[in-house]
């Protein structure tokens, strides 16, 4: 691990100031990624602004009716909490789906929105990464790529977003809290991340001087009619093959609204609203989820390892909705 310079912040607004005036600096709160990353020289940053005493350590009630995540909550208390566990089942069941429950003790919600791929390539210095170092190329994909994207990649990257808990995020349409040097704004979730395309660095659109400073849940938590499905590897602390959150709103056998999010597939969790609006009004029938599933899988691309997580992706959309439906 490289030498690095190391400040904690007292408030937000001076955490801003701190890592707007310095090049190269991160912020710190649990560290399970970040630290990782800087022990293989991944990730090297000279000044490292500790944020763990910040007052963003509360779930709270917003004046719309949905809950407030701050942004260091862990993952553990989050899953935990049991207005979270009332009426975002959804979120829960992902993040405990996710990781050991001694990185979910110490990684926070803001944290969790930030972490890096997981790509072999990336976290190998010896080789080409446009991620990693752009410019170089990316060897996954004429690499062995089993667990990389079959959906929104490009030539310049096809690397996969690793989190559980983004992707049951994006199904709830929740929305990211952030402050910056010009001030507080508000990303819907499904605008925070990014595609690759040709500045796979770069993962989300969150400014190098801003702060995140809670996740903002909806008072909609399809806490009826949900689903986290994920295929893995093995049956724990393994990274997802393909992921799929679903909620459902259904009255009187049909479907009001669909919600449907997939992990595993892509640079950011995945979620297609066109297909879901083919479900208002159906009937909650495998055929009908078979139909949605090949509208969200349309343009999908397998390479030569990962081939096999198209079809795979397309029975996990509609097991998870038969799920969320209570079919199966």
């Amino acid at each position: 691990m490289r030498p690095f310079t190391f400040t904690k912040a007292q408030d937000i607004h001076s955490a801003v100031k701190d890592i707007s005036e310095k090049e190269h600096a991160k912020f710190i709160a649990g560290g399970t990624n970040l630290l990782d990353l800087m022990k293989i020289d991944v990730m090297q940053p000279q000044r490292i602004i500790d944020i763990t005493g910040l007052a963003l350590n509360k779930i709270e009630e917003t004046e719309e009716g949905g809950l407030r995540l701050g942004a260091l909550v862990t993952n553990a208390d989050t899953a935990y909490n049991e207005e979270v566990h009332k009426r975002y089942p959804l979120l829960s069941h992902a993040i405990l789906a996710g990781a050991s429950p001694q990185l979910r003790n110490k990684a926070t919600n803001g944290g969790n929105l930030l972490q890096r791929t997981r790509c072999y390539y990336f976290y190998d210095n010896t080789t080409p990464c446009n991620k990693r170092q752009p410019g170089t190329g990316c060897s996954a994909i004429n690499g062995y790529n089993r667990m990389h994207a079959i959906l929104g990649a490009s030539e310049e990257c096809i690397a996969v977003h690793p989190s559980d808990m983004c992707v049951s995020l994006a199904a709830l349409g929740a929305v990211v809290q952030v402050e910056g040097p010009e001030g507080k704004r508000a990303i819907p979730f499904n605008d925070f991340h990014r595609l690759p395309e040709n500045q796979p660095k770069k993962d989300s659109n969150l400014s190098e001087n801003e702060i995140i400073t809670s996740i903002d849940l909806p008072p909609e938590g399809f806490a009826e009619n949900f689903a986290y499905l994920k295929n893995r590897d093995r049956a724990s602390y393994a990274f997802a093959l393909v992921s799929v959150a679903a909620g459902l709103q259904i009255n009187k056998e049909k479907i009001i609204e669909a919600r449907i999010a997939l992990g595993g597939v892509a640079h950011k969790p995945w979620r297609d609203k066109k297909a879901e609006t083919l479900l208002q009004n159906k009937e909650a029938t495998k055929e009908n989820f078979q139909k949605v599933a090949d509208t969200i899988l349309k343009g999908a691309k397998g390479y030569i390892y990962n081939k096999f997580k198209i079809e795979l992706a397309r029975r996990s959309i509609v097991r998870a909705l038969m799920q969320a439906a209570k079919k199966e």
